[in-house]
């Protein structure tokens, strides 16, 4: 099942799309809180956006600018401003398609589907996990936190991704390790110990404190 975000903070037109997808087989989610964008995108994890562009604090072409950072899911742009520069600035900002408000749901309907087709033929859906606003995009293996792009070695970012995959839970040191050695990263105790450090210092530059939390003799976890 494809799943549909809604960014539309006209309440009666974002409940209009939501049931009329959802009998479509879509699943569905609407925004409602349009200071947390990203996170709810990344909690999501959409097939695919239907993004207005007058909204509350940021307009759309600000998060469609920021959603592109991390992630390549169609975005389709929906707006009674549909001159030309507003056209450009979307296409510009990365978005896949415009459709002038208002709109027939039919023909919505339509495009959405085309463009579903287009995207998801040959290729599989982009993975990111979030975590305090953390963002880590498994489809492209980066790391982002508010904006900026956190440069992580392969082991720091599996072991980043081991804990954010289980965030809130304990994870052993020999589970983090194992999981290493599965992916062909031959370490031991020692040499995780050295990779802590060094992904702590570096969550802890991008403004990350004490984001990953020692239980002494057992393991670590995030804190939440």
């Amino acid at each position: 099942m494809y799943k549909i975000l809604i960014v539309e903070d006209d309440s009666i037109i974002a409940g209009t799309l939501k049931n009329h997808l959802c009998q479509w087989g879509f699943e569905v989610r609407c925004i409602v809180d349009f200071k947390n964008v990203l996170e709810e995108t990344a909690d999501f994890a959409p097939h695919l956006i239907l993004l207005d562009i007058i909204l509350p604090f940021f307009n759309g072409f600000h998060w469609c600018q920021r959603i592109r950072e991390f992630s390549k899911v169609p975005i389709i742009f929906l707006s009674s401003a549909s001159d030309n520069m507003n056209i450009v600035m979307a296409m510009n900002m990365g978005g896949d398609d415009f459709i002038e408000k208002p709109f027939d749901l039919n023909v919505l309907t339509a495009k959405i589907q085309a463009l579903l087709r287009r995207s998801y033929s040959f290729q599989g859906n982009v993975n990111v996990i979030e975590h305090q606003g953390l963002l880590l995009n498994l489809s492209d293996a980066t790391v982002l936190y508010e904006g900026e792009k956190i440069d992580l070695t392969k082991n720091e970012y599996r072991i980043l991704q081991c804990l954010m995959e289980r965030a809130g839970k304990i994870v052993s040191r020999e589970d983090i390790i194992t999981k290493l050695w599965e992916d062909d990263s031959f370490i031991d105790d020692n040499t995780l110990t050295v990779n802590m450090t060094r992904l702590r210092k570096k969550l802890d530059k991008a403004g990350l404190s004490d984001l990953i939390l020692t239980k002494k003799g057992i393991g670590y976890l995030l804190k939440e």
